[in-house]
Order: C-alpha cells, then sequence, then structure tokens
C-alpha cells in the first residue's frame, strides 16, 4: 500500500495497532474517531462483532449539553463526548476497556476522550 495522503497513512497505522488491540467481552475495544468538526466514539466487542455503547458530538442529547464553547470540533466538546461514553458504559456494568486511537495521534481531541473517560471511571 502506497502513502499518498493522509488518510492511507492513517489507514496503514490503523491496521498496525489493530493487529495488537483487540476487544473482549471482558475488555471491549474503545476506538475513537474524529473529523475536522465532529468526534465520535464507539465501543465495540470484536469477539461478536457487537457494538456495546456510542456516543458522538451529533446527538441532540450529548450536543444540548454541551456547554456553550464546547464543539465537536474542540477540546472541550471531545471531553464532553469521553464522559458521555463512561457513563453509558458504566451504566451496563462496563468498567475496563481497551482504547483503540484509530490511526490518530495521542494528542489533542484524541488525548481529551482518553482522559475524560478515565477520570469518569473507566479503567484502561
Amino acid at each position: 500500500m502506497k502513502i499518498k495522503t493522509k488518510e492511507d497513512r492513517r489507514e496503514r497505522i490503523k491496521y498496525r495497532l489493530r493487529k495488537r488491540v483487540r476487544g473482549s467481552e471482558a475488555r471491549p475495544r474503545l476506538t475513537v474517531y474524529r473529523s475536522v468538526s465532529h468526534i465520535y466514539v464507539q465501543v465495540v466487542d470484536d469477539m461478536t462483532g457487537r457494538t456495546i455503547a456510542s456516543a458522538s458530538s451529533l446527538e441532540p442529547s450529548v450536543k444540548g449539553a454541551l456547554a456553550k464553547e464546547a464543539k465537536g470540533g474542540n477540546v472541550a466538546g471531545a471531553q464532553a463526548i469521553g464522559k458521555t461514553i463512561a457513563s453509558r458504559l458504566i451504566e451496563k456494568g462496563v468498567k475496563r476497556v481497551v482504547f483503540d486511537r484509530n490511526g490518530f495521534l495521542y494528542h489533542g481531541r484524541i488525548k481529551a476522550v482518553a482522559d475524560a473517560a478515565r477520570e469518569a471511571g473507566l479503567e484502561f
């Protein structure tokens, strides 16, 4: 696979990470995707191929709860999404996850989601 664009680079990193990161029923995989203006998080059990929970900055329930300066495209919005996914998982009885940065650098909004989820009670 030749790397011609940033997306190609991210896909190559994503596949390299996915070899090591697997989600199970005991420790599902928390995967993050960020676009320019939104952020999406979902928790997947790779053994069954089932999505346990998800959250995004597009959901009306999350969008209404965001502070005025918080949007999906900034760190404050990413922190809100991290807290939301953590609370949804704890409701379902999941405390431990495996973090999958999905080929993105662990910096900025990706790091904000992870830190907020840890503060809200998830272990990874």
